[in-house]
């Protein structure tokens, strides 16, 4: 049923567009021409892009040429697709309001790409995959050409693209490409995922009408049907009143993705109810708010967090996402009847489900009606979450001691990227800093993500005048996307990058095969590495390595360190089996799992 409703509000929307795009062609006297490539660079425009991802191939340089030759988008060339789709979900993540974009040509490049596009999808990112193809003749002719499986089945690719998009576009002839071009993207920026678009080289110089540009894509989702959006504000007003105004509100992932942090933010000044968040959730508020409780992932959470969630009366969770990371492998202790969930296009009252009732209009209305209980909620303790930097008695660094102690290195606006594993659960019990953003990936966990994503993410935050972008990634995991840091020194981005040097993969020796040699990788220098990648002459960055809790204190305290005016590496050398509290608690409750005891 949530599936039909979508695809009608989808074409709902599209037909109210085109009827404004009617009205616009009716009364505009101007009937400027344009490029079908400069009529989508002026859409991305439009929607804030400043820089495009991708690689160049023969099938889609005819479109590079509009793309590098634009006034206000910068072509950044990337070492290989998959790296580009990384980082053109980072991008997307951070520049809120905006999409990523990413081009490849045919085939060969749009499958390489495809896995940081399923990551995006599986993570609610908004991305557009563009892929230069054939011209439309040999489309329809079908000619054993390169980069083709020689079967003449061309259309493998998008059948492959239509399982990771939540809407394609196939271009094959003018007349038809401002309306598909506008739908995709509206698809894009409305339901946060990723689409794909083809552009024939022959048609990359074909002119069409411009008229449509004067009418912008709508960003908001459709609409609630307001009696039935009545009908569940009065019933959450009822569970309020019966939870005695015990209500703690837990913000995740979609809260996020689906730009509400304005509107939580409303919630949680008007209404003063405790908040706290999930891990995919983690700074969608202000951790340094006094209403901010902490993290919630479960049984691992620590206890005092884990009992004011899991004893409150009512928990109203915006935007949820309950994979198994992010719930601590399942692990909620939250019965469905104290349950209020809002999301992006469904709204769950307990076991209640009304689809088509999205958070971005019900929110807002919710907080005006919760407004009245503001002093009573104030007066709902919520212990200040802290995080000390243990006193241990060796100098070796632990995991119990780098992230207490990073976290004292942790600035306001500073952008924290972290990557699938260790560092994901090393930091998400980290107080941050006020406006500062988290980036990861933790439900799609692709390895090598961070790195990549990190170009994008440190592209978007320059734009947005945001603080520091600080990498946190173990060695195995660089050792996977490691090229991209010469795309970042070539665009001068300055971020901090911490490498723990543990000899390999952790979580998988936690969650599988300790002493297993799959599990270990070849070491590398990694000091000497930015000067390989781009740094030639060795003027613009600088590498450390620290091995003792001295060492990383006195770097962590350096001023011209931590002012991140080059790029720099921190080799961080830990012991081979040493982990965050987080993860073992996760691969305890893995190994029950596959044991069959939970």
């Amino acid at each position: 049923m949530d599936t039909a409703v979508k695809q009608l509000q989808a074409e709902v929307g599209r037909l109210q567009h085109e009827l404004q795009t009617l009205k616009v062609h009716y009364h505009s006297e101007d009937d400027e021409l344009i490029t079908i490539s400069d009529y989508i660079l002026r859409r991305l425009e439009q929607l804030n892009v400043t820089s495009i991802f991708g690689v160049p191939g023969d099938f889609n340089m005819p479109f590079l040429d509009f793309v590098e030759d634009h006034p206000t988008i910068e072509w950044i060339g990337n070492c290989n697709e998959l790296n580009a789709a990384y980082a053109a979900d980072g991008y997307a993540r951070v520049k809120e309001h905006s999409i990523g974009v990413v081009v490849t040509t045919f085939g060969v490049g749009e499958l390489s790409a495809i896995n940081g596009i399923a990551g995006a999808f599986s993570e609610m990112v908004p991305v557009l995959h563009i892929v230069g193809v054939p011209s439309t003749t040999q489309l329809k002719n079908k000619p054993m050409l390169h980069h083709t499986l020689g079967n003449g089945k061309f259309e493998v690719y998008t059948k492959a693209a239509e399982q990771i998009t939540i809407a394609q576009a196939t271009i094959m002839a003018k007349s038809q490409a401002a309306a598909e071009i506008d739908r995709i993207l509206t698809e894009c920026i409305v339901h946060a995922r990723p689409v794909y678009l083809t552009l024939p080289m022959d048609l990359t110089t074909e002119k069409i009408s411009a008229k449509r540009l004067k009418v912008e894509l709508s960003r908001v989702p459709p609409p609630n049907d307001q009696d039935v959006e009545s009908y569940v504000l009065d019933e959450i007003m009822e569970l309020v009143d019966d939870a005695k105004q015990d209500v703690v509100v837990l913000v995740d992932a979609c809260a996020i993705r689906h730009d509400m942090r304005q509107e939580v933010n409303d919630l949680l000044v008007k209404t003063q109810f405790p908040i706290y968040a999930t891990p995919m959730g983690k700074t969608a508020v202000s951790e340094e708010h006094e209403r901010y409780g902490g993290i919630y992932i479960g049984s691992i959470t620590h206890p005092s967090i884990k009992e004011k969630v899991e004893n409150a009366n009512l928990i109203l969770s915006i935007g949820s996402l309950k994979s198994d990371f992010n719930t601590g492998m399942f692990t909620y202790h939250i019965p469905a009847k104290h349950t209020i969930e809002l999301h992006s296009d469904y709204t769950l009252v307990r076991h209640a489900r009304f689809p088509g009732i999205g958070m971005k209009w019900l929110l807002p209305k919710l907080t005006e009606r919760l407004s009245k209980y503001r002093e009573d909620a104030a007066r709902i303790p919520v212990p200040r979450y802290r995080l000390d930097v243990p006193q241990e008695s060796d100098d070796l660094i632990s995991h119990a001691y780098f992230w207490p102690r990073v976290g004292k290195f942790f600035r306001k606006e500073d952008v924290i990227v972290s990557e699938t594993g260790t560092s994901n659960f090393g930091v998400l019990d980290v107080p941050m800093p006020d406006k500062s953003v988290f980036v990861s990936q933790i439900l799609y966990g692709s390895i090598g993500w961070a790195t990549a994503s990190t170009l994008g993410v440190a592209l978007a935050a320059r734009d947005r005048r945001l603080g520091r972008t600080l990498l946190f990634t173990g060695d195995g995991s660089m050792q996977l996307t490691v090229q991209e840091i010469s795309t970042m020194t070539h665009h001068k981005l300055t971020p901090i990058i911490f490498v723990l040097n543990n000899k390999g993969y952790n979580i998988e020796r936690h969650l599988h095969g300790r002493d297993r040699k799959y599990n270990d990788i070849v070491d590398w220098k990694w000091a000497s590495l930015l000067a390989t990648l781009g740094d030639l002459e060795g003027k613009m960055s600088k590498s450390y390595t620290v091995r003792s809790k001295s060492e990383l204190d006195k770097l962590l305290d350096d001023e011209e360190f931590a002012s991140a005016q080059k790029i720099q590496l921190v080799e961080v050398i830990m012991d081979k089996y040493d982990t965050p509290r987080a993860l073992q608690a996760s691969a305890e409750l893995t190994a029950k799992i596959a044991a069959g005891q939970i």
